[in-house]
C-alpha cells in the first residue's frame, strides 16, 4: 500500500480544517453559490449526455444535490442514488422522486427498499456521477469523509466523475493521495469547469 501514517495524518487534519470551513459559511452564502454551480454543471457535455445520473443526497452544509435531482427528472433523466453496505460498499438504485428516500444505514437519505435491484456496471455505462468531497485539487484528487466507500465503487465505474465545488473547496496544491484514489474527471464551480482528465474532452 502507498498509504503512510504520515498521508494520513494530512488527509486527517485537511478533513478536520475543510469540514470546519464548510460548516461556517453561512447558509445564505450557500445558497448564492450552489444555484450557480447547478446551471454550470447543466451546460458540461456529460450530463448534457447522460441520460442516468448517479448523485449522492446532500445533508448539512454540502452542494445542495436536491435541486440537481429535480433538474434531471424534468430533463427526462433517470436519477440513481447510493446506499451504502456494512462492508464499505455502494449499491446505486434508481430512484423516481425524493418520496423514495429514507434514512439509512450512516442516518443519511438513502433509496427505499422497494426501488428494487442495485444497477450493475454495464448499466451505469453513458452515465455521469456526482462524487461528494471536502476538498479536490487541480487533478480531480479529494479528500472525502473517509469511509471509502467511493473510492471503491470508482475503481469500477465506467462513465464520467464529476464534483460540484464551491470556491473554499479548491486546493492550491495538490492533495495527499494513496495508489486507491480515484480522481474525479471534472471540477464544477459557480464560475465554470475544469477538466481534470484531458481524456474525457
Amino acid at each position: 500500500m502507498a498509504s503512510s501514517q504520515g498521508a494520513d495524518a494530512g488527509k486527517t487534519a485537511l478533513r478536520e480544517e475543510y469540514v470546519r470551513i464548510r460548516t461556517h459559511m453561512e447558509s445564505p452564502a450557500r445558497a448564492t453559490s450552489d444555484a450557480p454551480i447547478l446551471m454550470t454543471l447543466e451546460g458540461l457535455r456529460a450530463w448534457k449526455e447522460a441520460s442516468l445520473v448517479l448523485t449522492y443526497v446532500s445533508f448539512g452544509s454540502e452542494v445542495d444535490t436536491h435541486a440537481l435531482m429535480r433538474a434531471a427528472w424534468a430533463q427526462g433523466k433517470r436519477v440513481a442514488v447510493p446506499r451504502c453496505r456494512p462492508s464499505h460498499t455502494l449499491d446505486f438504485h434508481v430512484v423516481s422522486s425524493e418520496d423514495d428516500l429514507e434514512p439509512g444505514l450512516r442516518g443519511l437519505m438513502e433509496p427505499s427498499p422497494g426501488c428494487g435491484r442495485p444497477l450493475t456496471t454495464a448499466q451505469m455505462v453513458g452515465s455521469v456521477c456526482i462524487v461528494p468531497g471536502l476538498v479536490f485539487d487541480s487533478e480531480g484528487y479529494r479528500i472525502g469523509y473517509g469511509g471509502g466507500y467511493y473510492d471503491r465503487f470508482l475503481a469500477f465505474y465506467p462513465g464520467e466523475k464529476v464534483a460540484l465545488v464551491r470556491p473554499r473547496q479548491l486546493s492550491g496544491n495538490p492533495l495527499p493521495r494513496d495508489e486507491h484514489d480515484i480522481p474525479v474527471d471534472w471540477l464544477v464551480t459557480e464560475s465554470g469547469t475544469w477538466c481534470c482528465n484531458p481524456l474525457v474532452r
